[in-house]
């Protein structure tokens, strides 16, 4: 390859970037979405009692430049105590609380991050045609 062919090959990959980032950003996010909803479901993490909480977790996608990014959350109040726990806490009206923690969110990080890194190696195998 010559210097000459080197600028418009860049250019090419310079406007794939964006669109990569942000399709291989969402696809992970609704991944990721998911499985939290599956881990949800019953032990070791919470059981489901209406499926409410499960339903309650959504993947937002906003804009950032040359790509895209996504929130992946619950914004239920039970979200955090059944992730970590609640441990020797009185509410207003005295009631005790002991609650053991259901993971539901880090096992569904961990499992995918093997996959994220894979994903992202496949777009920039997209990005510059390889």
């Amino acid at each position: 390859m010559d210097l000459e062919d080197l600028a418009p090959l860049l250019e090419q990959a310079a406007a794939r970037v964006g669109p990569e980032t942000n399709r291989t950003v969402q696809q992970q996010a609704r991944l990721l979405r998911a499985l939290i909803m599956e881990n949800a479901s019953g032990r070791p993490g919470p059981n489901v009692i209406s499926g409410d909480y499960r339903g309650s977790w959504k993947r937002e996608p906003f804009p950032v430049p040359d790509g895209g990014g996504a929130d992946v959350g619950t914004r239920e109040p039970q979200g955090r105590r059944l992730e970590y726990g609640f441990y020797d806490v009185t509410d207003s009206i005295g009631r005790h609380y002991f609650q053991p923690p259901f993971p539901h969110v880090d096992p569904a990080v961990n499992e995918l991050s093997p996959e994220y890194e894979q994903a992202f190696k496949d777009a920039l195998d997209r990005i510059f045609g390889s």
